[in-house]
C-alpha cells in the first residue's frame, strides 16, 4: 500500500501540486495522487517537472524522481551501426503525422511487459494535448508502414519524452536522433534506462533539472523554432 504525501482533490486548480521536495524517496519521486488529466493540469505538471504514471487499478499518480534521467541533444551517442542506418536513409521520418497511431503502438503489450501503463485514460488525455498543440510525435516509416516512433510533451525548448516503440531494428533510435536535431535544448527521459544510457542519456539532480525546466519551458521563441509549445 502506497503512503501518499499529498492528495489532489478533483476540482483543485491545475497548478495545485506540492513542492517537489515533498516527493517520496521510496518509491522514488512519488509526489501526489488524484486530480485529473485535463490539458491544463498536465501542462501545469510538466512545467513543474511532474508527470503522471499509474496503472488501471490505481488513482492518478504524479511523479518527480531524483535524480532525473535526461538527454542533452548534442550529447546523443550514435553508434557505427546506427550511423549506417541513418546514412542509408532506410526510414522516412515525419513529425506529427500519426500521433494517435504512435501512442497506440507504445501502449501495445510487448515481450518485456513495458508500455502497458498507457491506459485508455492516458491515451485520450495525450491525444487531447496533441490536438491543442502541446504533445508531439516523431514517426519512422518503411514502405509506407509505421515501424517506429516516439511521443511526448513539448513546452518551450524542453521535450518531455513519454514513450517510444520499434517494430524494426533502429527505428525508435532514428526517431530519437531526429528529435535531437530539432531545436530543443533538453529531452526529459524521466527514469533510468540502460537503453537510453547507451544513447547518451545521463542523470541530473532534480533541483538542477527543475532549474533548467523553469528557464527553458518559458522560452516561447524557442517553442516557435522547435515547432511546439502549444497554441
Amino acid at each position: 500500500m502506497l503512503t501518499l504525501p499529498y492528495w489532489i482533490p478533483r476540482g483543485a486548480p491545475p497548478e495545485a501540486f506540492p513542492d517537489a521536495e515533498l516527493a517520496l524517496r521510496e518509491p522514488n519521486g512519488l509526489l501526489a495522487a488524484g486530480g485529473d488529466l485535463s490539458p491544463q493540469r498536465l501542462v501545469a505538471a510538466y512545467r513543474r517537472g511532474i508527470f503522471p504514471w499509474y496503472g488501471d487499478d490505481q488513482p492518478i499518480l504524479w511523479w518527480t524522481p531524483d535524480p532525473r534521467t535526461v538527454l542533452v541533444p548534442e550529447a546523443v551517442r550514435i553508434s557505427r551501426s546506427l550511423r549506417k542506418t541513418l546514412n542509408k536513409g532506410i526510414f522516412e521520418v515525419t513529425m506529427d503525422t500519426a500521433f494517435e497511431e504512435v501512442v497506440a503502438a507504445c501502449a501495445a503489450p510487448r515481450g518485456d511487459d513495458q508500455g502497458t501503463w498507457i491506459t485508455r485514460e492516458m491515451y485520450n488525455a495525450y491525444n487531447r494535448l496533441h490536438r491543442l498543440g502541446w504533445a508531439r510525435s516523431v514517426e519512422c516509416w518503411r514502405h509506407g508502414e509505421l515501424v517506429g516512433g516516439l511521443y511526448g510533451v513539448a513546452i518551450g525548448r524542453v521535450f518531455f519524452g513519454e514513450s517510444m516503440f520499434s517494430r524494426e531494428s533502429d527505428a525508435s533510435k532514428v526517431a530519437l536522433v531526429h528529435l535531437c536535431r530539432m531545436d530543443y535544448e533538453l529531452i526529459d527521459c524521466q527514469i533510468e534506462s540502460d537503453h537510453l544510457f547507451r544513447l547518451g542519456a545521463q542523470t541530473m539532480p532534480r533541483a538542477q533539472f527543475l532549474r533548467h525546466v523553469t528557464a527553458l519551458a518559458a522560452d516561447e521563441a524557442g517553442a516557435t523554432r522547435a515547432g511546439g509549445g502549444g497554441p
